[in-house]
C-alpha cells in the first residue's frame, strides 16, 4: 500500500505534468504524442490507418519496436507498482509497451484501484498518461483483460459458466452478454476482451470443458459469432482462444503436459478450425490467443501454417496474435524444438506472432529479441510486419484518437439493473432439465416440509471464474430456495456428504469402505428426509474438480454421493436431483432413481434464483445439452457429430454375430433437453434455389404449445449429404432458434440454408460444395426428430 504522503506527492507531479502536458500535446482535434509541435501523419484521425502506421513505424527505433511486442501482467501479477513512479523511466517500457493485462482487476486482491468503478478508471488513465506523455514518441498502451463469465474484474457482471452459456442454444442471448461485457469493459478502462473461449470440446473428461461452449462446431461458431459482435460493438476488440486444436488433449489430459492431440488434417479443420474461421471472417475479431499445445509434431506458437498462412491468408485476419502464457517458452522446454530459449523466439515470431504473454518480466522475452535482430537471425523486415499488425489494432481501437476512457460515467455503466437482469435471465436459460416423471414443477401449496440435501446446496465459489466477474455475492441454491419459500412450508437441510471423500481421485477406481462420519452425515440425512415431502439433493463438482488442469479420469459423481442417493432412496419419498456441475457426468443411477433432475451447470451469481424458480414453476427449463453425456467414460469419444456407424454397436446376430459386450447409447445425446410443456411440429416447407455457389434454401415450420405451461423449445436442423467423394459426417447442425411459446401459441420458424453450410473438403483438401442429394431433418435434439424432408443440388 502507497504511503499517504507519497501518494499526494505522486498526484502532485502528475497533475503539474498534465497541465504542462495540455498546454503542450493535447491540441484542439489531434494529440502531439511525439511531442514536436507538427501534426504528423499518424497523429492525424482523419489520415488513413495505413499511411499513420507506416509514418508512425518509420519514427520508431528498434527499441520501441520490441516493446510494442510485449505484455505487462498488471500490479500484483508481475508489475511492482500500481500506478507509475519516476523509476518507470528507467524501466523497460520507457520505449513504450504492447498492453498491461489485468491492470488492477481484482485477481490480485489487495490493488487498490479495482473499485470504485471510477478509481479505476482514474488509476488507468494515470497509467496512459505515462505512455502517452512521457515516451518519446506518446505510443498508446492497450489494456486487455479476460471476459469469459463476465468482464474480470472486481463486481462486474457475472454469467454462469461458459459451458452453461452453450446450453441456452440462444443466439441473441448471447450477443446481449457480448454487449454486456464490452460496455462494462469499455466503462472500466480496457481495450481488448480475451473473449470467448472457440475450443470445440469433444473429450467430457478434460477440465476446461467447463470454459467452453460445447462439442459441435457449428453451436460453437453461432454463439462465438454473437458474443464478439457484442463485445465489438462498443469500439472494443476481442481475442478468441485457443487457437489452435488445444482442446483435444490425448486422454483428456490436462496440467503438466503438452496435450499432443491425435486428430487428423480434415477433421482439424472441420471441427476445430471452423468456429475461429468463421467468427474471423464473420465477426472480424481482431485477436487470437496462441495456444502451448504442438500439432503433428510442430508447436502451434511456433507453426507458421497456423498463424501466418492460415490465419492471415485464407481467413483474412487483420489483427494481432498473442501468446498463451509459456507458449514461447514451451517450445524450448517441454516441446524441445528449440536449443534454448532464444531459439524459442526466434521461432515463434517468425511463425507469426506479435505478442508475448506470460507471468515474468517483458525483457525476458524483448532482450533476447533484440539480440535476435542485431545478430542478424531475424530480420528487421519481421519485426516491422509483427508490429504493424500490433499498431493496427491500437488504431482501430481509437487509442491515438482518444487514449483516456471518461472517469465519470464508470459508476453508473457497471452492473446496471439492465446488466443484472440479463445474469439472472442468463442462469435461467442455463438450466437442463434431464428428467421428469411429473415431480416438476413442485407446488408450494402442496407441501409442509422439504429437505435441501447435498454438498452443493451452499455452493457459491464454483460461480465465481479466475477468467469472469470476481466478487460478487453470488446466491447460493439453498439461499434461492429459503427466499422463495413462503412462511408456511418449512425447510431442513443437511449435508448429506463431501462433495469427495479423503480417497479422491484414487477412490474413483478404487472402492473405500464408508467411514463413521461418512455414515453419520448419511444417516441425519435419512432421519431428515423421513419427516420431508420432497427431497431436493444437489450434487456435481466444484470448482476444484474442473477447470483449468483439473482433468477427471471418471465421469461419476465422485465421493459418496451414490452412497447418498441410494439412502435417501431407500425412504421411499420422492427425489428431485439438481447437479452443480461444470462437465457432463455419467449420473446413471440417479437417472434411474431420482423423480426429476436438472443440469445447473455453475449456475452463476444468481443460480439460485434462477434454481428455485425453476423448481417451483415461475418458469420451464428450456436449456439443451451442448454436449453429449456418455453412459460411462468407457464410451469416450462419444460425440455429436460423428461418421456413419462410427459410434454404432455390434452385430449381435448372424453370420457374423458376437452378441452384446458393450453400451453403445449415451445417457444423454446432444441436443437433449425436456420441458414442462410439450411442443408439436408440423406444415413443414421448403423453397430450394441452392446451386453449388450462389443461392439459399428456405425452410419453414410451425411449432405449437401443446402443454400447460408456458416454455421454450429450441428446434434444431440437421442435414446428412447421402453420397459424397469423401466420408462426410452422418449428420450436422446447420441451425437452431430458441423460441418461447405460451400455452396454445404457435409460430413459424425459418431457417435458410446457404452453399457453404454444404461445403466438404475433398480429397484434395479443396473446400467444395458437390451437387447431390441431401436429407434434411428438425427436431428438439438430435435423436428426437419430428420433420424430415430432402432436396437436392444440381
Amino acid at each position: 500500500m502507497l504511503p499517504v504522503k507519497f501518494a499526494l506527492i505522486l498526484c502532485f507531479h502528475f497533475l503539474v505534468n498534465c497541465l504542462l502536458a495540455q498546454e503542450i500535446i493535447y491540441k484542439k482535434d489531434w494529440i502531439d504524442f511525439n511531442k514536436n509541435g507538427i501534426k504528423d501523419i499518424y497523429e492525424d484521425p482523419k489520415a488513413p490507418i495505413d499511411k499513420r502506421i507506416n509514418d508512425l513505424l518509420s519514427q520508431m527505433t528498434l527499441e520501441e519496436k520490441t516493446c510494442q511486442m510485449v505484455t505487462l501482467y498488471g500490479y500484483g501479477r508481475v508489475a511492482k507498482d500500481e500506478l507509475p513512479t519516476k523509476d518507470w523511466q528507467q524501466e523497460l517500457w520507457k520505449d513504450g509497451l504492447g498492453n498491461i493485462d489485468e491492470a488492477s482487476n481484482g485477481v490480485f486482491k489487495d490493488a487498490q484501484f479495482k473499485y470504485p468503478y471510477d478509481k479505476h478508471v482514474w488509476a488507468l488513465n494515470q497509467i496512459q498518461k505515462f505512455f502517452v506523455e512521457e515516451t518519446r514518441l506518446g505510443i498508446p498502451v492497450e489494456f486487455t483483460n479476460e471476459g469469459i463469465r463476465g468482464l474480470n474484474h472486481y463486481k462486474a457482471t457475472a454469467f454462469p459458466a461458459q459451458i452453461g452459456m452453450g446450453c441456452t442454444w440462444n443466439k441473441e442471448l448471447l450477443h446481449q452478454v457480448g454487449l454486456c461485457i464490452g460496455s462494462e469493459g469499455r466503462a472500466l478502462g480496457y481495450n481488448n476482451i480475451y473473449s470467448p473461449v472457440l475450443d470445440v470440446a469433444r473429450d467430457q473428461r478434460w477440465g476446461r470443458i467447463v470454459e467452453c461452449f460445447g462439442e459441435d462446431p457449428f453451436l460453437v461458431a453461432e454463439l462465438g459469432i454473437q458474443v464478439s459482435k457484442g463485445i465489438q460493438w462498443y469500439g472494443m476488440a476481442n481475442t478468441l482462444k485457443h487457437f489452435a486444436v488445444y482442446s483435444a488433449p490425448k486422454g483428456g489430459r490436462d496440467g503438466h503436459v503438452r496435450l499432443d492431440p491425435h486428430i487428423a488434417p480434415r477433421e482439424m479443420h472441420l471441427l476445430y478450425l471452423y468456429p475461429f474461421k468463421r467468427t474471423i471472417m464473420e465477426a472480424d475479431a481482431l485477436g487470437i490467443m496462441s495456444s502451448y499445445n504442438d500439432y503433428d509434431g510442430i508447436p502451434v506458437s511456433a507453426n507458421r501454417y497456423f498463424l501466418y498462412d492460415l490465419l492471415r491468408h485464407t481467413y483474412g485476419f487483420k489483427g494481432y496474435v498473442v501468446s498463451d502464457s509459456d507458449a514461447v517458452a514451451w517450445v524450448y522446454s517441454k516441446h524441445r524444438v528449440a536449443e534454448d530459449y532464444k531459439e524459442a523466439v526466434r521461432q515463434t515470431v517468425e511463425a507469426g506472432l506479435n505478442v508475448r504473454t506470460t507471468f515474468n518480466h517483458p525483457a525476458n522475452f524483448v532482450y533476447p529479441l533484440r539480440e535476435l535482430i542485431n545478430e542478424g537471425t531475424l530480420s528487421t523486415a519481421v519485426i516491422d510486419e509483427r508490429v504493424k499488425d500490433i499498431l493496427y489494432v491500437k488504431f482501430k481501437e481509437g487509442l491515438f484518437d482518444q487514449p483516456y476512457r471518461d472517469e465519470q460515467t464508470a459508476n453508473s455503466a457497471v452492473r446496471t439493473p439492465a446488466h443484472l437482469e440479463l445474469s439472472k435471465q442468463a442462469s435461467r436459460e442455463s438450466l437442463v432439465l434431464l428428467k421428469n416423471n411429473g415431480a416438476l414443477p413442485l407446488k408450494t401449496s402442496q407441501l409442509q416440509n422439504i429437505l435441501i440435501v447435498g454438498p452443493n446446496a451452499k455452493a457459491k465459489k464454483s460461480s465465481i471464474s479466475r477468467y469472469g466477474a470476481l466478487g460478487v455475492d453470488v446466491v447460493s441454491p439453498m439461499e434461492g430456495i429459503l427466499s422463495y419459500l413462503p412462511e408456511d412450508v418449512k425447510a431442513d437441510y443437511a449435508l448429506g456428504c463431501e462433495l469427495k471423500d479423503s480417497n479422491w481421485p484414487h477412490s474413483e477406481i478404487i472402492p473405500y469402505d464408508i467411514n463413521p462420519d461418512e455414515q453419520k452425515h448419511i444417516k441425519e440425512a435419512v432421519d431428515k428426509a423421513k419427516l420431508s415431502d420432497v427431497i431436493i439433493a444437489f450434487l456435481g463438482e466444484d470448482e476444484s474438480m474442473v477447470g483449468e488442469n483439473l482433468s477427471r479420469t471418471s465421469l461419476d459423481l465422485p465421493g459418496r454421493q451414490k452412497d447418498l442417493l441410494k439412502a435417501l432412496r431407500s425412504t421411499g419419498k420422492p427425489i428431485i436431483v439438481v447437479l452443480i456441475h461444470g462437465r457432463p457426468l455419467s449420473v446413471n443411477y440417479a437417472h434411474q432413481v431420482a423423480d426429476a433432475i436438472i443440469a445447473a451447470w455453475f449456475p452463476g451469481e444468481f443460480g439460485g434464483q434462477a434454481i428455485a424458480e425453476a423448481l417451483f414453476g415461475e418458469f420451464s427449463p428450456g436449456g439443451k445439452l451442448s454436449t453429449t453425456w456418455p453412459a460411462t467414460v468407457g464410451q469416450i469419444p462419444l460425440n455429436f457429430p460423428f461418421k456413419p456407424y462410427s459410434q454404432a454397436g455390434q452385430a449381435k446376430e448372424g453370420p457374423h454375430g458376437t452378441g452384446e459386450s458393450r453400451l453403445v447409447e449415451p445417457l444423454y445425446p446432444f441436443g437433449y433437453g425436456l420441458s414442462y410443456t410439450n411442443f408439436e411440429y408440423d406444415n413443414l416447407n421448403i423453397n430450394n434455389q441452392l446451386t453449388t455457389s450462389t443461392g439459399d434454401l428456405t425452410i419453414t415450420f410451425d411449432i405449437t404449445n401443446t402443454g400447460d405451461y408456458a416454455g421454450d423449445e429450441v428446434p434444431q436442423l440437421y442435414i446428412k449429404d447421402e453420397y459424397s467423394s469423401i466420408i462426410t459426417y452422418e449428420w450436422q447442425l446447420r441451425g437452431f432458434e430458441r423460441v418461447h411459446l405460451t400455452p396454445g401459441e404457435k409460430k413459424q420458424v425459418s431457417f435458410t440454408i446457404k452453399p457453404d453450410h454444404l461445403s466438404l473438403l475433398n480429397q484434395h483438401m479443396e473446400c467444395v460444395i458437390e451437387v447431390g442429394r441431401f436429407q434434411l431433418a428438425i427436431g428438439s435434439s438430435s435423436t428426437d426428430i419430428r420433420l424430415k424432408n430432402s432436396f437436392e443440388i444440381k
